[in-house]
């Protein structure tokens, strides 16, 4: 009796170990790829009594309640830019989505080309150069021009040969008619004669100005100012070199001359200048859906692989604005050009570039003209996907630089802005910006309790 009475203690000791122990958290493996550092003195034996630290980043007691809290410092939403702000009501216009692609504004380029043949003596931009209208691009060096500008001033020559032949013929005539009408000392003959050659003066001094102009006419043809051509007349001094010059403010987008190349006028091009500041996004909106694009409509253009929002960050959008709707519709698509002009650039550095494939989401008009029920939406990137839902994270009341992860439920995205249909109330903060640090915490606080 007294074996089975010892026995029976033995297993109630063991029993009561067992149950002790089993709250505990199980101990990490010698192996398990963390760095620990040692404990010692009373710290070890807190430890191997009260089981594992989790220290200031964990959870202790009530832990179910503060499972979907981050906690940051102040100098780490600082450094990431952690805002928030107060939920508000949205008017959203129904879009319609439809594939587009980038191209240069037709309206602000400049095909530059040689109006004279030469050759190319120097190329004084590079392909990707901004340059100003009338900044010198190309000097051509032209024998043609040369000729032209000594031709004429030949012609002003003879212009200045001819003009006293007037005045002396014509004080010849006047004698010869005052001789006749005050003693018939000359014959009318001769004084007709000398009339004549007066009016031949004249004559010829026209012809010679009519010649001039049109040699004039010729090098402005050829592309010289009227002050090169003054210079010209004054100086006398012939220069066969011509500036080919930008015709407006642009970059270089095209260029197709080197250095002592021969161009002349056949050329189609030597350089290609286009205003990139506004660029033009041509989407290709199926029929069906024409009669809710109106112009001036408002337009957002989401760029080639960053059509699709990731869980990170939102993909970058350009807003723009109707400005031409086509009045045909592509017999094999089924499909009608719609012209949005957007700005080529964001205040973040990101820019359109033409031959770009995008995503265009134009505003809609709604039918009937009313306007939908306003609804609570935040930015695109207030929101994340956190266990397989959307999520967003709003200020904890009363616990500075502490956020809770909120599950919502939302709508499609439109222009932007997502549609909050439950978990979140007009007027409620909310994180707008930097969310992307609140669920990756949250995921290091999850990652760091599941032993």
């Amino acid at each position: 009796m007294l074996l089975n009475r010892t026995a029976s203690l033995f297993f109630a000791s063991s029993a009561l170990l067992v149950f002790t122990m089993m709250p505990g958290c199980k101990k990490h493996q010698e192996d398990d790829g963390h760095d620990h550092a040692p404990k010692s003195g009373a710290a070890a034996k807190a430890d191997d009594h009260s089981g594992h630290d989790h220290g200031s980043g964990g959870h202790s007691e009530g832990e179910g309640a503060h499972a979907d809290e981050v906690k940051l410092t102040a100098d780490a939403i600082a450094r990431y830019g952690v805002k928030d702000e107060a939920a508000q009501l949205w008017i959203l216009k129904p879009t319609v989505l439809t594939p587009a692609r980038v191209a240069f504004n037709t309206e602000a380029m400049a095909h530059v080309g040689s109006p004279l043949r030469g050759r190319a003596v120097e190329v004084k931009v590079r392909l990707g150069d901004t340059v100003k209208g009338g900044q010198e691009l190309v000097i051509i060096e032209s024998p043609e021009l040369g000729e032209a500008q000594a031709d004429y001033l030949q012609k002003k020559t003879a212009v200045l040969t001819a003009s006293p032949a007037v005045e002396l013929s014509k004080v010849a005539w006047e004698r010869a008619k005052g001789l006749y009408e005050q003693s018939q000392g000359i014959s009318l003959t001769e004084v007709q004669r000398r009339e004549a050659e007066h009016k031949a003066a004249i004559a010829s001094v026209k012809a010679a100005e009519a010649a001039a102009m049109a040699s004039e006419n010729r090098l402005h043809l050829l592309g010289m100012k009227q002050d090169e051509v003054a210079a010209l007349a004054a100086t006398s001094e012939i220069a066969p070199r011509h500036a080919i010059k930008a015709a407006i403010d642009g970059q270089v987008v095209q260029r197709e001359v080197t250095l002592g190349e021969l161009v002349g006028p056949d050329r189609e091009a030597l350089m290609v200048l286009a205003d990139t500041s506004l660029l033009w996004v041509l989407a290709d909106v199926p029929e069906a859906k024409l009669a809710g694009i109106a112009m001036g409509a408002k337009a957002w253009i989401t760029i080639g692989s960053t059509t699709g929002r990731g869980d990170s960050a939102a993909a970058p959008k350009f807003e723009g604005t109707v400005s031409f709707i086509a009045p045909l519709v592509d017999p094999t698509t089924r499909t009608a050009q719609v012209r949005i002009d957007v700005p080529a650039a964001l205040e973040n550095g990101l820019t359109l570039k033409p031959g770009m494939f995008a995503q265009a989401e134009i505003v809609a008009s709604v039918p009937g003209g009313a306007d939908p029920a306003p609804v609570v939406a935040v930015p695109d990137e207030a929101i994340q996907t956190v266990e397989g839902g959307p999520a967003v994270f709003v200020p904890v009341a009363n616990e500075p630089n502490t956020f809770a992860k909120r599950a919502v439920t939302i709508g499609k995205p439109i222009g932007g802005l997502v549609p909050i249909y439950s978990g979140l109330v007009e007027g409620e903060r909310f994180v707008i910006a930097g969310t992307f640090i609140l669920k990756a915490e949250l995921g290091k606080g999850s990652a760091a309790h599941e032993h």
